[in-house]
């Protein structure tokens, strides 16, 4: 049980990181203009916005579905989406002849799969339950309206 939490601390370290990171980027690739989302190899614009957009609500997905226990399986997919984008940084960066750069993505896309896979099987996060109903119970209830006791 104590281990339980613990890795459930570093998961929810991870993901308030990754978060952090992933808004950011991707807040920036939506907002910055064309001339500054230039790199080593050049990609469409348009482009750069889908992977801005992806990242903005891979972040979001990272979090929300987690703190508010609702589809919380959603988290390790956010977590899963964010790793492929961190492997196409991963390819875009050595192609473009950088090889020391090419380690962020590489620990970002580790720290993503560490969350997509604690979150759904280390330390998953149960979904929130919707009230007093249980689906056990011993006989029906009849209710009396209208009649005299």
């Amino acid at each position: 049980m104590r281990n339980t939490k613990r890795i459930s601390a570093l998961l929810w370290t991870a993901q308030v990181l990754l978060a952090l990171t992933f808004l950011f980027a991707g807040g920036m690739k939506l907002v910055a203009p064309a001339e500054m989302l230039k790199g080593p190899v050049p990609l469409p614009v348009l482009f750069l916005r889908f992977i801005g957009l992806c990242e903005t609500l891979g972040a979001i997905g990272l979090i929300l579905p987690s703190v508010t226990r609702i589809k919380p399986w959603l988290t390790p997919l956010a977590a899963s989406g964010l790793i492929v984008i961190m492997i196409g940084a991963t390819a875009i960066t050595l192609i473009g002849g950088q090889f020391g750069p090419a380690l962020v993505p590489v620990v970002v896309g580790s720290l993503a799969a560490f969350v997509a896979n604690g979150r759904s099987r280390l330390a998953p996060i149960s979904t929130k339950s919707r009230g007093a109903v249980y689906a056990s119970s011993p006989a029906p209830v009849s209710c009396a309206v209208g009649k005299a006791a």
